[in-house]
């Protein structure tokens, strides 16, 4: 996908401006790789009440929405309102003015609160040929803004069946025309696919996970990051788990797949016992600078709601050397979204005309 657009004019000072460095509070306890600003019907506070919410502990931290809105369907639920997928029957579809709702939250900040954030594009359909467009088309809408895509989904437990028009494939070449313009932009990616199908075998994880690993090499110039290590609510660690995880690790052709240890369904499995929690540290601390943290809490309004998953991991904190517990917590987050800020805003710089 050859460049389309004239190169900036009058917008390079917005542009110019997302580049400088952002300022992060030395105090702060970690950065979130995950963050949910709205719902599954595209509620949540705004920018600035998180900001006043989580105060100095956090760093930096990603802002998304859902790109997937709840029906509400009279003829099955009737005058109640349902809010998340598991509340109705009624089909969930692609919701793509959540991007422009993050832009807009995210422009309404000061500067100095901007830095704070790296918005992610989600409102794409990944089995669409046209979701490298949309993404395209939002960068071209609001350069300076966007530092990746994602969180969005390809297989999720309860909700790729609900997706009106059908969920989306591994195999899909719309998914690898995605993924290309993301690494050829410099987006960080942020892929949801559970480690293998809910309800199933061991013997099945082979060949699920064999499907998303050709994947992540089909694309190795793109920054991936595996939301949840590919757990969920049914979506259990299998056996052999850390050995899956493994290939991954020690493969130098999968050295862009990253890790986050997000949401409070993956904690419960890390913390379940001290013997599952120092196997995961052990996997950490080998390999420290492929894991980030994130909360994965949705449109979070306490601070309770929001320092809840990171207050959970306490016993795996505990076990990771100082180093390793550094780069998840901080480094790594530093080292994967500063370098797609400048890269981004570098082809928005050579690609996207200025708006009137």
């Amino acid at each position: 996908m050859q460049g389309w657009i004239k190169p900036l004019g009058a917008g390079a000072a917005a542009i110019a401006c997302a580049l400088a460095a952002p300022a992060v509070a030395a105090a702060c306890d970690f950065n979130d790789s995950h963050f949910h600003l709205t719902n599954y019907i595209q509620e949540g506070p705004s920018a600035a009440e998180i900001l006043k919410l989580t105060g100095d502990r956090v760093c930096r931290s990603t802002l998304f929405g859902i790109p997937l809105q709840q029906m509400w369907a009279y003829r099955e639920s009737g005058d109640f309102a349902p809010s998340y997928y598991l509340e109705a029957d009624a089909p969930l579809y692609y919701y793509s003015f959540v991007d422009a709702a993050i832009a807009m939250a995210y422009k309404a900040l000061p500067p100095k609160d901007q830095a704070h954030f790296d918005p992610m594009i989600t409102g794409f359909n990944p089995a669409d040929m046209y979701a490298a467009d949309h993404v395209r088309r939002v960068l071209s809408l609001f350069p300076g803004v966007f530092t990746g895509i994602g969180e969005f989904s390809i297989h999720k437990e309860f909700v790729s069946p609900k997706i009106a028009g059908g969920g989306a494939s591994l195999s899909d070449p719309a998914l690898d025309r995605l993924l290309d313009f993301a690494g050829q932009v410099g987006l960080v990616v942020i892929l949801h696919n559970d480690m293998v199908r809910p309800f199933t075998k061991d013997a099945k994880v082979r060949p699920y996970f064999d499907q998303l690993t050709a994947l992540y090499r089909r694309h190795p110039q793109t920054t991936i990051i595996w939301a949840h290590v590919g757990l969920g609510r049914v979506v259990q660690p299998v056996n052999g788990m850390a050995a899956y995880i493994g290939e991954i690790l020690d493969d130098p052709a999968l050295s862009n797949i990253y890790f986050d240890l997000s949401w409070d369904e993956l904690a419960k499995y890390v913390v379940a016992d001290a013997q599952t929690t120092q196997a995961v540290a052990d996997v950490i601390n080998r390999h420290p600078d492929r894991f980030l943290f994130g909360t994965d809490v949705v449109g979070p309004r306490t601070p309770q709601a929001y320092f809840g998953v990171y207050d959970m991991y306490a016993p795996l904190w505990a076990r990771l050397t100082p180093a390793a517990r550094e780069k998840v917590l901080k480094a790594n987050y530093l080292r994967l979204f500063d370098a797609a800020r400048a890269k981004v805003r570098r082809w928005e710089s050579a690609n996207v005309a200025a708006n009137p």
